[in-house]
């Protein structure tokens, strides 16, 4: 036990340096001078005086040695100093830590409606295979992996917002507005969630510990209860933590389409104004917290599943 934790710990360490290298680099992957790109993100001429680029350039100390631009980068890094955005002119940290609670809430709440419906309708449908339930799951799994959230959205506004009137079609002013981009975002999270839940189910049902349950009196559901849904639940830990990762900063296409203030909308808003610093700060903090959450769920896996524990030693 012991042992695979300070692995995935030393495993975190060494993602996290590579992290910081990749994002300290994106400047120099673009091939521009940031100091020209400050300078222009202040004023509109395009015919900046050379004097003053260079002027900047070395205030910024981006004449120094590289490794020595790295660590000094590293260390502001350390402190959650990212610089200024480009754009707004405001400090990087700010403009994601509140872009950030907005994508957590919003993903939480996603994979938590997920999660509601996925396990006891997978379970369900793994107690009596080829009957209804499973059948219908079946289908709607299929549906829900097929259905595109591109669509669903503009599809969610026209039906919910404009036809109906019941919730906003865009922002985020209320929870009111938190519903349609939750419901576009947990349509594949709810069929994978409820399709591994089926998966580890059928699993269990099979296992010698369930059989002498019931050998003991207990009926299947009581059996399912006590015994299965720890050890069915386990790979659903694994893919919620996948999933809560990927929504931090892949929910691109819904903040966009609705409005939402997060993490998605921010970096591609930083993309389209070429705003280094916002990239470098949004690069380390989504990247970053998916490899800590990836990390935490694989020990937490280890401490669920009592077989992890005596495979890896103690």
């Amino acid at each position: 036990m012991r042992k695979i934790v300070l692995q995935r710990f030393t495993i975190l360490l060494v993602m996290l340096f590579l992290v910081s290298v990749v994002a300290f680099c994106l400047p120099l992957l673009s091939g521009g001078d940031p100091a020209r790109a400050i300078m222009l993100s202040r004023v509109s001429d395009m015919n900046l005086a050379p004097e003053a680029v260079e002027a900047l350039r070395r205030e910024l100390g981006l004449d120094r040695p590289l490794m020595a631009q790295y660590l000094s980068w590293l260390g502001s890094a350390l402190q959650g100093d990212f610089g200024y955005s480009f754009a707004t002119r405001q400090p990087v940290s700010a403009e994601i830590g509140r872009a950030l609670g907005v994508s957590i809430i919003l993903a939480l709440s996603a994979l938590g409606v997920a999660l509601v419906v996925a396990l006891p309708l997978g379970t369900m449908a793994a107690m009596r295979p080829g009957g209804k339930v499973d059948g219908f799951t079946t289908l709607l799994i299929q549906t829900l992996v097929a259905t595109p959230e591109y669509w669903f959205a503009p599809v969610s506004i026209l039906i919910f917002a404009i036809w109906l009137g019941f919730l906003p079609s865009a922002g985020w002013e209320s929870w009111q507005s938190l519903i349609l981009p939750a419901m576009a975002l947990m349509l594949r999270p709810m069929a994978y969630f409820t399709q591994v839940t089926r998966a580890a189910m059928r699993d269990v049902l099979e296992a010698p510990y369930i059989t002498a349950a019931r050998a003991r009196g207990l009926s299947m559901n009581q059996a399912v209860l006590h015994h299965g849904v720890r050890n069915g639940s386990m790979p659903v830990v694994t893919f919620f933590a996948l999933w809560f990762a990927g929504l931090l900063g892949g929910a691109v296409v819904i903040e966009v389409i609705f409005a939402v203030p997060g993490m998605g909308r921010l970096l591609y808003e930083a993309v389209v104004n070429r705003d280094v610093p916002m990239l470098q700060g949004g690069f380390v903090a989504i990247v970053g917290l998916s490899i800590v959450i990836n990390t935490i769920a694989d020990v937490l896996y280890v401490v669920i599943n009592p077989a992890m524990r005596g495979s890896h030693g103690h």
